[in-house]
């Protein structure tokens, strides 16, 4: 029987994510219960790549070479238990559609950041050699708005060498110092797996904190 302190005893088992469904906007997702925490990032950040290395599944998040193929809200579940939910929000930034459709997308993912109240916190995917871009800027003022705690993947951390990579974290840091109480940030990378036990340690304390 675990212990108290057994972590194992805490810790989700991501693996056993599975789809439940996908909504347009707000008003369309499922039940406003349980917890949940966002991925969100530009279209070409890495962000379904990072959900599948979590999961360790090849194609639980739809990855694509055109970038900006996402367009809905989807939802996963986790250990069976539609309680536990990772929520893959729109890319954005690369996709070709009429900029009328962004701004659609752009005020969906407004309404859900802002509406959900089953939002515990939102994972801000970043490729690690051009960081804090203006869309970044953005949804971090929308977590500032709800004082959400954020938590950033540095991706593709594989494409730099390892001086190079600490550089830019600590960059990314000290630009964000005046909001270290709420943001954290870390390198990432889906291809060699570096980082997801971090991000999985940091997802069990946002998912399984009481409201």
């Amino acid at each position: 029987m675990p212990t108290p302190h057994d972590s194992s005893a805490e810790r989700l088992n991501y693996p056993t994510a599975q789809f439940m469904t996908s909504a347009p906007t707000l008003a369309l997702c499922p039940d406003d219960t349980g917890a949940e925490v966002a991925f969100a990032g530009r279209s070409n950040a890495g962000k379904s790549s990072a959900i599948n290395a979590l999961t360790q599944q090849k194609a639980l998040a739809r990855t694509s070479r055109t970038p900006g193929r996402t367009q809905l809200i989807n939802f996963f579940s986790v250990m069976n238990d539609e309680a536990y939910r990772l929520v893959d929000l729109p890319g954005y930034g690369y996709a070709k559609v009429p900029e009328t459709v962004k701004l659609e997308w752009q005020q969906h993912m407004s309404d859900y950041l802002r509406g959900r109240f089953s939002l515990r916190g939102l994972v801000l995917l970043m490729d690690v050699r051009h960081p804090l871009t203006e869309f970044d800027q953005m949804m971090l003022g929308f977590a500032d708005q709800r004082d959400m705690p954020v938590h950033i993947l540095l991706t593709k951390a594989d494409k730099l060498k390892k001086g190079p990579a600490n550089a830019a974290l600590q960059q990314v840091r000290s630009r964000l110092k005046e909001w270290e109480d709420l943001v954290s940030v870390q390198l990432f990378s889906s291809l060699k797996r570096d980082g997801v036990d971090t991000l999985a340690q940091r997802l069990d304390q946002w998912l399984k904190t009481p409201q």
